[in-house]
Formats: structure tokens, C-alpha cells, sequence
């Protein structure tokens, strides 16, 4: 669910934003410029650029904090001075000032990011601002709400539950913690001044619901309905209407609408720019490959693309055979079939090249889920849950997988679930300033030869 109340996820989502515009604001005051036209209108596109959603998606580890800063830092600096060369403006900026900026906004942001949890939530409740809430509903969907309310940047506090079954039946729930039958809520809502309430319970209960809904309609408490269908792994769920109706997305793109459009633009234009500057490195690679050993240039194989249709994916060869039938074994270490000239392709990821072309041809995007021979798909589809969500989107050169951990061979299904988990994370989060963030590290990754051959 989004539209969460409290001013919490506001401070969250404009944090990066002001925290930049801060910095450079400190900068130009540090080296006694002045904050002229050029520079407001630089933090207008900042503020474009990181609201809402920010640079980073709130690591636990200090070290993954940081990477995502730094990366969507540098994804944003690149984006800026691509804008400035392109329209001739670099000039406008004192250089010491842009300098300074650049330097010290990824140590501030960090800063900022490790005090908010602790500082806002002492903040929201000495000023008043913390929500009250409760759950009609002690069920697992009803406690695994709570616990995503239990997130101290809500600015939320759970006081309990109500639910019509007996004590007895209500597994492990503390006796402070049930406030009593449905028929109760609505004078506990009334008496005890609550902000927030959470229907949890079964569709299935409609007359229950209605009951309530009824009973509630004498209290000022915001209330917020959490259908079941909530406990499914849902992609991009959100509501809709069509001519007035609501519904419920349960399964979409992250690309619908205007982010559709965002994100092919940005392909044809990444892809258009990297070909031409590769254009010398494509041919002396097709030279490569013929000379080392008999057989196309290019190796092509049937892969699922958008929506689960076959495309044909593009990549210059590097074995002695080009297997794309109902059984394609995968690339191990030292595999024998691997020619010498393919293993330094395969080792630098220079392979992957050709599907620039794709890219343009509108088979594949820059990044998003790698794909898999239609033999593999046919095979994990029947041993991992969710698996073919990962095609609600173009298959990608690089993904969010690839970049934490999951490049290479999948020996075990564990190893092709843990990919999958991370591909289906990316359609969750999708954002512009995330596609930039996996180049970057890709870039790294491949310099870095992990797990390539």
C-alpha cells in the first residue's frame, strides 16, 4: 500500500533532495559566491532528480549505504555535466564551489541517512505528530502489517488489536496487545483519540467489513483496508480506476505509462552512443572470433523477451558449438567447449556487446533481467515461484542480479532463485536513477571479473 499517513515517508522521501541543496548551498557560502540564477536553477534539477525516492533504498550495512550513495551521486554528476556541456553552461559555475559539492554531498547524505532513524521518531513524538493506529484483524497478514508499522521512519504507533475469535485461538499475541471483539473498535476509536485504523481482515468476511465500516463511520480515525491478496508477492501493485471503477493492480510493468516512455528513450539513447563509440572495438572483436576458430561471428539463441515472448538474442561467439535447442547445457569453469579467444571475451563481458543492437531493435533494454536460453526458462518456470514475472519487462544486458553477486553459472536452483529474488526486487523499485546506479556497477563488477567464463 502507499499514501502511508505521518510526515515521516515526507521527511524520508525529501531528504536526499535537501540535504543536496544544503551542501551547495554551504559550498557557495564557504567560498563567499553567490547563489545566483545558475545556481538555483542547478538545485531545481537536483531536486528533480532525487525526489521523491532519493539515492538509496535505505541499506542496513553501512558499506551497501554508502556504495548506493556514491553510485547514484556519480549517476547524478555524469547526468548534470552531460546537461551543462550539452547546452554550454559549465562556465556559469565556480568551479572550487562545484568542486567542494561534488566531494562532500555522498559523506553528508551518509550522515544524514544513519541519524534520521534516530533522531525523527524523538522528534514526531515530542512534537505530537506520532499516529496511533490499530488493526481490525490479529491474523498473519494483520501482525505482518504491524511489523512493517514497527519501522520507526512511520512515525507510527501500533496500540493493538481487534478480532473476534477467542484469546485462546489468538497464537502467541500478548494480552496487552488485544483490545477485544470488532464490536468494541469503534468506541475504543472514538475514546482513545486513534488516528489510523487497518482493516486486515479476509475478503471472504465482506459482511464483517461492511459492519464495521458502518460502526466507524462516527469517528475521525483515517481508515485504510488491507485485502488479502496482500499476501501474495505482488509486482508494481497499486490502485487504478477505469471510468470511475477502482481496481486493484496486482501484477504490472514498472514501465506503464510515462516511465514506458522514460525508459525507451533512455535505452535508444544509451545504446545509440555506446555503439558508436565501441564501433572500432565490435570489428576488431568480429576479426577475433573468426580467426580463432571455425563458425559465425555471432552466436544467436531464442531467449524469452517482454511479456514472454521469443526474441533472438545476439552475442559474438565464443564456443565451438551454438546450442539453441530443448537442451543447452550452461558455460561451467573450464569448459572444454569455450575457444581461447571466447574465454577472454567471456572473462570481460565483451560477448555481450551485439545486444547494443537489440537494444535499438526494441528486443532487450539496457538493463533489466538477463535472459535465459528457452530451454532454461522451461526448466526453473516449473521450480521457482514467480519466476516468469521477471518477463513483465524487456530482458536487460545488465540487471540488478549481476551486480550483487548472481553473474555466472546457477548450478542450483538455490543460485537461480537468489537471481530471481533480486530481478523481481528491480521491478518493485524501478527507478531512472537505479538503471544508472547498476551501470556504474557493472562497470566495477567487470573490471573486477567476477564470476565470468
Amino acid at each position: 500500500m502507499r499514501g502511508q499517513p505521518g510526515p515521516g515517508p515526507l521527511v524520508q522521501a525529501a531528504l536526499d533532495p535537501l540535504v543536496t541543496i544544503a551542501t551547495l548551498a554551504a559550498a557557495v557560502s564557504l567560498f563567499g559566491a553567490g547563489f545566483d540564477g545558475a545556481c538555483l536553477i542547478l538545485a531545481l534539477l537536483v531536486f528533480a532528480m532525487t525526489f521523491p525516492g532519493g539515492l538509496t533504498r535505505e541499506s542496513e550495512k553501512a558499506g551497501d549505504l554508502m556504495l548506493e550513495i556514491v553510485t547514484g551521486w556519480v549517476a547524478i554528476l555524469g547526468l548534470l555535466g552531460l546537461l551543462g556541456w550539452a547546452t554550454r553552461t559549465l562556465d556559469a559555475f565556480d568551479q572550487e564551489v562545484i568542486l567542494a559539492w561534488a566531494l562532500a554531498t555522498p559523506a553528508v547524505l551518509f550522515a544524514a541517512h544513519r541519524l534520521l532513524p534516530l533522531v525523527l521518531p524523538r522528534v514526531l513524538a515530542t512534537q505530537g505528530l506520532q499516529k496511533v493506529a490499530v488493526i481490525a484483524g490479529a491474523n498473519d497478514l494483520g501482525r505482518r502489517l504491524a511489523e512493517r508499522l514497527r519501522d520507526p521512519m512511520l512515525g507510527t504507533r501500533v496500540a493493538g488489536y481487534f478480532d473476534d475469535r477467542a484469546a485462546g485461538r489468538l497464537q502467541n499475541l500478548p494480552a496487552a496487545q488485544n483490545l477485544g471483539d470488532l464490536s468494541r473498535l469503534a468506541d475504543f476509536a472514538r475514546a482513545q483519540r486513534i488516528d489510523v485504523i487497518y482493516i486486515a481482515l479476509p475478503m471472504a468476511s465482506q459482511p464483517r467489513i461492511l459492519r464495521l465500516l458502518e460502526d466507524l463511520r462516527d469517528t475521525t480515525a483515517s481508515i485504510y483496508f488491507v485485502p488479502d491478496i496482500f499476501v501474495s508477492d505482488l509486482i508494481q501493485a497499486r490502485v487504478d480506476s477505469i471510468g470511475g471503477l477502482p481496481v486493484v493492480a496486482v501484477c504490472e510493468s514498472p514501465f506503464y505509462g510515462f516511465n514506458g516512455m522514460v525508459k525507451r528513450m533512455s535505452d535508444i539513447v544509451l545504446a545509440s552512443v555506446i555503439l558508436v563509440l565501441i564501433a572500432p572495438l565490435l570489428l576488431a572483436i568480429a576479426i577475433g572470433v573468426k580467426l580463432s576458430s571455425s563458425g559465425p561471428i555471432l552466436f544467436k539463441q531464442r531467449r524469452y523477451g517482454l511479456d514472454g515472448r521469443k526474441i533472438v538474442v545476439y552475442k559474438f561467439r565464443s564456443m565451438t558449438v551454438a546450442e539453441d535447442g530443448d537442451l543447452v547445457r550452461q558455460a561451467t569453469r573450464n569448459d572444454s567447449r569455450i575457444t581461447r579467444f571466447g574465454a577472454f571475451l567471456r572473462r570481460t563481458s565483451l560477448d555481450e556487446l551485439p545486444q547494443f543492437i537489440n537494444v535499438l531493435q526494441g528486443r532487450m533494454s539496457v538493463v533489466g533481467p538477463r535472459p535465459h536460453a528457452v530451454a532454461h526458462n522451461e526448466l526453473y518456470r516449473k521450480l521457482i515461484r514467480g519466476y516468469m514475472i521477471r518477463h513483465k519487462v524487456r530482458p536487460g544486458i545488465t540487471g540488478l542480479a549481476q551486480v550483487n553477486g548472481f553473474r555466472g553459472e546457477t548450478e542450483t536452483v538455490e543460485k537461480m532463485k537468489g537471481r530471481i529474488d533480486m530481478d523481481l526486487t528491480y521491478l518493485r523499485n524501478w527507478a531512472l536513477l537505479l538503471d544508472l546506479q547498476i551501470i556504474l556497477k557493472t562497470v566495477v563488477v567487470v573490471l573486477g571479473r567476477q564470476n565470468a567464463y
